[in-house]
Formats: C-alpha cells, structure tokens, sequence
C-alpha cells in the first residue's frame, strides 16, 4: 500500500471515529475519500478508533488505527493526541514536505500550539473543523463544558484555517474570537440524492417493518444521537399530546441513561405509536425507510450542518424541523418549522397530516432543490480538493 502520496497534497485527518458509522464526520470521511478515491492530487491518511494498532487501506485512503483505553469522557481528548503524535511521527519519518492536518472539532485546544509547532516545521498548516457548540451540549457536566469552550478558543487560535459546515458557525467563530480571528472558509456536509436500490417488497425491507410493527407511508421518523440536545423530550411529549394515528420511529443508539430519565418524565412506555427500533447501519435500507417515512421529525439545535437532515431533506417530502438558525439555513422553504412552545409541534403534526397530495409533492421538491443547489456531495468534494490542493499544492 503506497502510505506517501509522492508529488500528491498529503492529507491527514483526525477525530472522526471511521469512515461511514453514524455520526457527521463519519460520514463525510466515507463520502470524501469515496469522491476522492481516483484524485492524483490528494493522499489522505485517516485515523480509525480500534481495538489494536494497524494499516489499511480504504477508498484509496491510508487508515491507521489508534487504540484507546477506557477512561471515560477523556477517551475522544486520547484518541486526538494519540492520533496527532501517529500524523507527526509519520510526517518525520517520510520527511513530508507541506502536509495538512485537518483536525475535527475542537476537543485538544491546551495541546494544539505545540503540534502546530512541530507541524510547521514541516512547512505544514494546521486546519480545524469546529464542528457545533460542544460547549453547550446538554450530557456534560459544568466543569466539562467549560473545558470545551476554553478548548475551542485555543483551537481557534492556533488553526491556520478554519472550515466551518455551516455559515452560522463561521459567524460565530469570527464574532466570538474579533482579536483573534483566523482565516475561515465555509464548507458544508452533503447528501445523495440517488434512489434507494430497495423495492417496496424487498424481503429485507418488509422484514424489518414486520419486525418493527409499521408500514410504508405510516409512520413518522427520527434518525440521530440519543441526546438532550437533540429535543427529544419535546418532540416525544408533543407526539404524545397529538392525535396522530401514524407511528414515531427512532432509528438512533443506546443511552440507556437518558431513556431512563425520559420514561419516568414522560411515561411514553405506555404510548404504543412511540418506537425505538435501534440502529440501520445498512445504508441503502435507511435510505428505503426515509423514503417511505410520511415525515421526518428533526429537533436538533446544537451544530451546524446536520448530516442526518440533509438526507432526509433529499428523501423525505414532509420535513417537520425546529427553527432554529442552523436548521433554518440548510432548509429554506423546504420544511415546516416548529418551536419547544408547548402545542406548537403536535399542531405542526395536525397541518401536515391535513395537507394535500399536491402541497407535500411540493415541499418535498422544494427540499431536494436545496440539496441539488447547495449539498450534493459531489459539490463539497470539489470544494475540499480547492482548499486542500489549491492552497497547498
């Protein structure tokens, strides 16, 4: 496997747990190095959480695996440093001249002026995606968040560029930090707007709605981290006050934790339309089973641009997404918007199950417009080989 990609951009990029699982930046590694895989351009090296050290190979990308122990909420501060020390020795050892380090969010801003040191050396530049507010996410603890706001403002500071998914965060980042600015670039996820292979009567598909107890066209869906900030105590107590027939399916982890605490607020246990169905790591299933959703209900409001909506905005037409800055910015005119005022979203579920044929064809081809405009992956794929090629090539 050629680990050097001589008179190529070499490329490292870390933070992300794989290429391809849930969760943001696994999926923009496993669409990037995807469009990428043919680039005689670009060399990515990519770091993978495993059980053991080694190298592969994936899309035409170099992956090293980085093991981390279990310690806990200080594992994701681990596996950054322990994968930023693996970019540096690799760099050293194949005498890389004028590498890029992409760094994804902003978890080891205290440690980040020393790599950049070294880096330089190198005639290196340090990029860092910021990802959300981790800051403000409801799971940690007050003196967690406080470390992840300090962390930020150094991780800022110290980037020689930063690219941020959404234009709402590259605001924020420049307002937040005027003394200290550095250059930014706005780059957003994308979506596939490409069919599911899935038929109606693909064995797969039907087995798995006998299995969950729902129909094509009959249920609404939810597909996310299992997290407070995620409004899922809203947008569950709201489902709960409606009187919608349809059921509420929620494809996302465990966190037995918070499931717990939600059941002894809400006592949805005893509500037979509410659904948790676990995990769809088939990929072309999802994609069926957004298709055949009669609605996608979305309540994140922390981040920026949110992978799991663009999909659905590129195959679900009845959209039902809280206005919040982030989402407003990616959906324009292609979605109904709710707010946590008590009523607003079980009305919102009453406005859509009354709508006609016609106006959901409508929304719905309004939604995949904005996808076809502003979020095919093909477009941020050429977006990232202007920034990491033009810049440094």
């Amino acid at each position: 496997m050629n680990k050097i990609g001589m008179g190529k951009q070499n490329v490292y990029i870390i933070g992300a747990k794989n290429c391809g699982a849930y969760g943001g930046f696994e999926t923009f590694l496993d669409k990037l190095t995807e469009y990428h895989r043919d680039n005689d351009k670009i060399m990515y090296h990519i770091a993978w959480k495993g059980d053991k050290r080694k190298e592969f190979e994936y899309h035409g990308a170099h992956c090293f695996q980085i093991h981390v122990p279990d310690i806990g909420p200080a594992q994701a501060i681990y596996y950054d440093l322990a994968a930023l020390r693996y970019c540096i020795r690799h760099i050293e050892r194949n005498k890389v001249v004028n590498p890029v380090i992409y760094v994804l969010a902003c978890r080891i801003g205290p440690f980040a002026a020393h790599f950049r040191k070294k880096l330089h050396r190198y005639k290196g530049s340090l990029y860092v995606n910021p990802d959300g507010h981790e800051w403000m996410r409801g799971k940690w603890s007050a003196p967690v968040r406080k470390y992840w706001r300090i962390s930020e403002k150094l991780m800022v500071e110290q980037a020689d560029l930063v690219i941020c998914d959404s234009r709402n965060i590259e605001k924020y980042i420049r307002e937040s930090y005027p003394r200290s600015v550095p250059r930014t670039t706005y780059i957003a996820y994308g979506a596939d707007l490409t069919p599911s292979s899935f038929r109606d009567d693909d064995t797969r598909l039907t087995a798995w709605y006998r299995e969950k107890g729902v129909r094509k066209n009959g249920y609404y869906l939810i597909v996310g981290r299992f997290v407070p900030e995620n409004n899922y105590e809203t947008i569950i107590r709201e489902y709960m006050h409606s009187q919608s027939p349809k059921s509420l399916v929620i494809i996302t982890t465990v966190n037995q934790k918070f499931l717990n605490a939600l059941e002894q607020k809400l006592h949805m246990g005893a509500d037979s339309r509410i659904k948790f169905v676990g995990t769809v790591y088939d990929q072309e299933l999802l994609k069926k089973i957004r298709e055949n959703a009669f609605g996608y209900l979305h309540g994140h409001e922390v981040g920026g641009t949110n992978p799991s909506l663009l999909e659905s905005l590129a195959h679900t037409n009845i959209n039902l997404v809280l206005d919040a800055s982030f989402n407003t910015e990616v959906c324009g005119n292609g979605a109904l918007y709710w707010t946590k005022e008590s009523g607003a979203l079980a009305c919102l579920l009453e406005r859509a199950e009354a709508m006609q044929p016609e106006e959901i064809e409508q929304l719905g081809g309004r939604a995949k417009k904005r996808i076809e405009d502003h979020y095919t992956w093909k477009q941020i794929a050429e977006k990232y080989e202007q920034v990491f090629w033009r810049e440094n090539g």
